[in-house]
């Protein structure tokens, strides 16, 4: 059916240009008549009918070679609107509706401008290519602009909404049977949205984003470019056992993660080419930033990076450490010294979540296990640790 469909536009498109030729060439016919000898209109010309007048022949004889042209033309035109097509299809697959939105009112506004700006200048022989030149510059100016700033011009119309919120609820409408109100949002309506979560090598191979996803705390749309696959692959095909398991695992991951129902994973077919980057980490940053995206990774220089230019990251392991359990300063714990620490007289431990504990003076308690008292806490991207000074030691 699809083909048949195709058959049938290509048709239609040909009969356009045909009929888009003929007019093009009946136009060139009232051009083309003045140059035309004046002999030729003779009645007493012998090489045309008596009924055929010339005009009309010569408007006949360019319809037909312009409708000629039109058709000879039209499957270089649909070839041009193929590609084009394939484009837009490329590029505005990870593209959503408020991008698009966006960048349209930027291009309307950058347009109004810019008539604006040539008004003035009309009546002036350059006046309609300077309005050319600043409607192309100004429309798109205005549609890249309004693109990269669209969280700032939703913030422009948040008073607006909200006084619309306002007056929905005061005069929201009331029920027929009781006189009830209705509430001021539908059950249904939803006015916040979840973001674009784009995940990267590191948090794939960790695998407790899989834990994350199944507990329903991980929201809106999940985005896994090729590349970060393609290096997944890379990994699971390497020679070394250790990274051939964790490339493995990372593709397990990603079969789990595809089979949850609750959550929308979206493959996105983007090269570094196409990306203009150069390696995984800036195609990651580049990618969230056209698309405005969070990053969800495990990685801490990818990190800092992202936050250098502005890109919201989400880092599992605040996660883990954000959940990790409280403890305070004056409790006590008891805890096994199992090494010493980097300063003197320091002994180091670690909690059931795997919380390094520092033990002050718990240099020669290796081995055993002792009561100490928490005085402080260090909370970092890359872990957390605990100081706590020894208190006494617990006899089994």
């Amino acid at each position: 059916m699809t083909e048949g469909f195709g058959k049938i536009v290509q048709m239609i498109f040909s009969g356009l240009l045909i009929l888009l030729g003929g007019m093009i060439g009946a136009q060139a016919a009232q051009f083309i008549l003045p140059m035309v000898p004046e002999a030729w209109f003779c009645p007493e010309t012998t090489w045309l009918p008596m009924w055929l007048p010339c005009k009309i022949f010569v408007t006949i004889i360019s319809v037909v070679l312009f409708a000629f042209i039109g058709l000879m033309l039209s499957p270089l035109f649909l070839k041009m609107l193929a590609l084009t097509g394939a484009f837009f299809e490329t590029h505005l697959r990870t593209t959503s509706w408020s991008e698009i939105t966006s960048a349209t009112v930027g291009m309307i506004v950058g347009l109004i401008i810019a008539n604006l700006l040539a008004l003035p200048f009309s009546d002036l022989p350059f006046g309609s290519y300077l309005a050319v030149v600043l409607n192309i510059v100004l429309g798109y100016l205005g549609a890249r602009i309004l693109l990269k700033r669209q969280n700032d011009f939703r913030s422009v119309l948040t008073p607006i909404q909200g006084l619309r919120e306002r007056i929905s609820m005061i005069r929201g409408p009331k029920s027929e049977n009781h006189g009830e109100e209705h509430p001021a949002y539908p059950e249904d309506d939803h006015p916040w949205c979840a973001g674009k979560k784009i995940l990267d090598t590191s948090v794939i191979i960790d695998g407790r984003i899989l834990d994350v996803a199944r507990t329903g705390f991980l929201e809106g749309l999940v985005i896994i470019p090729r590349f970060v696959l393609l290096e997944l692959q890379a990994v699971a095909d390497s020679t070394d056992p250790a990274r051939r398991t964790r490339g493995r695992r990372g593709l397990d991951v990603v079969n789990e993660l595809q089979r949850l129902q609750d959550l929308q994973i979206e493959i996105a077919d983007m090269t570094l080419k196409v990306l203009k980057a150069e390696s995984v980490d800036s195609g990651l940053v580049a990618l969230a930033e056209s698309i405005g995206g969070q990053i969800l990774t495990t990685d801490y220089n990818l990190n800092k990076i992202a936050q250098i230019q502005g890109i919201r990251v989400l880092n599992v392991n605040d996660l883990a450490n954000a959940l990790k359990p409280m403890l305070l300063p004056g409790e006590t714990i008891i805890i096994d010294v199992i090494r010493e620490g980097k300063e003197p007289h320091q002994g180091v431990g670690y909690l059931d979540d795997g919380t390094m504990f520092v033990v002050e003076d718990g240099e020669n308690y290796i081995g055993k296990r002792v009561e100490v008292v928490v005085t402080s806490m260090l909370q970092t991207s890359a872990g957390r640790m605990v100081f706590g000074r020894f208190r006494r030691e617990v006899r089994s």
